[in-house]
């Protein structure tokens, strides 16, 4: 009988686990953090199995330590996602990620008669359904739903 071979990814001593990411939306949290602008190592893994999600997508960035606005962004397309902060190779941290009441600045919306999308202006949207996104414009009052959402 032939001995399975098993690959494992490496621990990381200091960083950053970002676990429970719907397979599907593993680049867009890459994106919204910027991670394909930066030199630190990055290990991703999609399409493992997850009990809650079917499919999941996790990352593990070195050296990289994230701001709760950041958090914030990812929750936009990952709202069931798991932050394990590192310190000597010990989760020293867990943070859960939550839909803020308000957006500001992170997302398009939709309508293209909307003064943000033709005028410098910031775009902000009050949260209106947390549990599958949906934003509302401050401005133009049209709804963003996750599906059409656009992060800038």
């Amino acid at each position: 009988m032939k001995e399975a071979k098993q690959m494992s990814v490496s621990a990381i001593e200091n960083g950053t686990v970002i676990d429970h990411v719907p397979a599907k939306n593993l680049f867009k949290v890459i994106q919204i953090l910027g991670l394909d602008r930066i030199d630190n190592q990055i290990t991703f893994g999609t399409n493992l199995e997850s009990k809650k999600l079917g499919r999941k997508a996790i990352i593990k960035i070195t050296g990289v330590f994230f701001e709760d606005e950041d958090i914030n962004r990812i929750a936009l397309v990952a709202p069931d996602a798991k932050l394990n902060i590192i310190r000597d190779y010990e989760v020293v941290e867990k943070k859960v990620v939550e839909v803020p009441d308000t957006i500001v600045g992170i997302a398009k919306c939709m309508n293209p008669k909307c003064i943000t999308n033709f005028e410098s202006v910031t775009t902000r949207f009050r949260v209106v359904s947390k549990k599958n996104v949906s934003l509302k414009c401050h401005y133009c009052e049209k709804i963003t739903t996750q599906e059409n959402m656009e992060i800038i």
